[in-house]
């Protein structure tokens, strides 16, 4: 090896460069040089990105701004199932308004048709899917009802007797977990 003039040297991939080397004669070399340290801490940080954004559970229940849950000390914490939403305005199930609470105050009959039936919808798709998979799971018929403090009795009354007529009996009314510093603003849910 021969003596070099002190000066600016370049890197390996730049030594050869007509730019900044010895102008472009001699072999190309194939293998490049790649840094693994940042792209390994780049990954890191996606992992842990997505590990601390990702919920095994899920949201159970979507609360909103016309929804005031009451209080309740004896609960349980609240599964995932069906949802019926009763505010001081409409009724809905999944996202889907089936009815209004000053027309459901009105009417004298005890059910609503209209939840009746997208109960009904949601049971038949539970069912296919389950059979289709060959599960041995059963339909248990379980509901989860979020509604305002505030509402009256009357429209609860007719939305209880519109999911067990449509094949849901178990319910459950979500609640806001009263006591102690510890519990917060948890939701869970009454079995009545």
């Amino acid at each position: 090896m021969g003596i070099k003039v002190p000066g600016k040297r370049y890197g390996k991939r730049l030594e050869h460069s007509k730019v900044f080397g010895h102008g472009g004669h001699g072999k190309k070399n194939g293998n490049a040089d790649l840094l693994i340290t940042p792209l390994v801490d780049m990954f890191v940080i996606i992992v842990l990105f997505l590990i601390a954004n990702f919920s095994a559970t899920g949201e159970v229940l979507m609360m909103t701004k016309d929804i005031v849950l009451p209080e309740a000390v004896n609960v349980k914490e609240v599964e995932m199932h069906p949802v019926v939403m009763v505010s001081n305005d409409q009724v809905s199930v999944s996202g889907t308004i089936v009815g209004r609470v000053e027309d459901l105050t009105k009417d004298e009959y005890l059910n609503i048709p209209a939840l009746e039936e997208k109960l009904r919808d949601m049971k038949k798709q539970f069912e296919d899917l389950h059979s289709m998979a060959g599960g041995g799971e059963t339909f248990k018929g379980d509901v989860n009802i979020q509604a305002n403090k505030d509402v009256q009795f009357k429209v609860i009354k007719r939305v209880m007797f519109s999911c067990a007529t449509a094949g849901y009996s178990n319910i459950n009314f979500a609640v806001i977990q009263a006591g102690g510093a510890a519990a917060g603003e948890k939701t869970a849910a009454v079995t009545p």
